[in-house]
């Protein structure tokens, strides 16, 4: 009996699927198949029906998996004792990211590879409200996201940037003479947004619904510059962080969002009991090290080098703001 064998049944009764199980495993799938019947053949029984359209656990089989995982337990846990003692970390990290931050996350990964050269690290790109759920569910290690004022349910926050979120406007638009307005101001006027599920827009959508109206979002980018350069053709008010915007002075004119006043900030997250295994852990440990002593730069909303994605404008569907009359502005 050798370990990869069980290794392999175990992965065909959870997936319930040989070419899932073999994608798991990384092996090809008459390789997991050819074991398992060894395994079978040793213990003289058969574990799997394989009659259906997915694979089932027989009577010996469902006796046999929790041994099977048991010894597969054992054995990393002997694997994990040496590597603590030795000082060498094994294992994988799983670590999300918004599209656009002043972080500088490939140095910090490429930092931690050099540390750790054993463990396998993976990057996701996603939406801030995708992240917060893989890190809630197990999915990931540790994310950078976009929250507002409050932290969110089952993680912890190491805050990055804390700055408020604008409407930056081009200088022709009839908005460009006032250096601050009121939420009600944008009732029914179009607004430039990141996408739903991004930080920047659940703070504008939640402030709206507060005040009793839908916004309307005349143009969504997954690019902040995009939305930028669609302000600065008189398209509309885009919504960005303060930072961003000032940043385009020379052909944006910020306006600051108050009463209510709207804040956004970028924080290094982990789930709240903290990564399943010690290279998460310790790359969770790390990485808040990294921030605590300045590692992030202000918030740009730009890429880092290599990261940046080629989004597209898009045009959103037409939204009833019943916006009634324009509301007062203030200088």
């Amino acid at each position: 009996m050798e370990l990869r064998q069980l290794e392999y049944f175990v992965a065909v009764a959870e997936e319930r699927n040989f070419t899932r199980a073999a994608e798991k495993v990384h092996v090809a799938q008459p390789g997991v198949s050819a074991q398992i019947r060894r395994l079978e053949r040793e213990l003289g029984q058969q574990l799997l029906d394989r009659s259906g359209r997915s694979v089932r656990l027989t009577e010996a089989g469902a006796a046999v998996l929790p041994y099977a995982r048991a010894a597969l337990a054992a054995v990393a846990g002997a694997r994990l004792a040496v590597d603590e003692l030795t000082g060498l970390l094994r294992g994988h990290v799983a670590v999300g990211t918004v599209t656009s931050h002043s972080v500088d996350l490939p140095g910090l990964l490429a930092e931690f590879h050099d540390a750790h050269p054993a463990v396998e690290i993976t990057l996701t790109e996603a939406t801030s409200a995708e992240l917060l759920e893989g890190l809630r569910t197990g999915g990931l290690d540790a994310a950078i996201v976009s929250v507002g004022p409050t932290t969110p349910p089952g993680v912890e926050l190491e805050v990055i940037t804390d700055q408020p979120i604008v409407a930056a406007v081009g200088p022709g638009h009839e908005l460009a003479v006032h250096s601050a307005i009121s939420l009600d101001t944008l009732r029914g006027r179009a607004l430039i947004s990141l996408p739903r599920g991004t930080g920047l827009r659940t703070r504008i959508d939640e402030a709206c619904a507060a005040a009793g109206f839908t916004p309307h979002i005349a143009f969504e980018a997954s690019d902040p510059e995009v939305l930028a350069q669609l302000a600065e053709r008189g398209l509309g008010a885009a919504i960005l962080p303060g930072a961003f915007a000032e940043a385009r002075s020379d052909r944006l004119r910020s306006i600051l969002i108050d009463r209510p006043a709207l804040r956004g900030r970028l924080a290094f997250a982990w789930r709240s009991d903290g990564p399943s295994g010690p290279a998460g852990r310790t790359f969770v440990e790390r990485a808040r090290t990294a921030m605590a002593a300045g590692a992030a730069t202000p918030w740009t909303l730009t890429a880092p080098p290599g990261e940046r994605s080629s989004p597209q404008a898009r045009m959103a569907p037409p939204v009833d703001s019943s916006p009634g009359k324009i509301p007062e502005l203030r200088a």
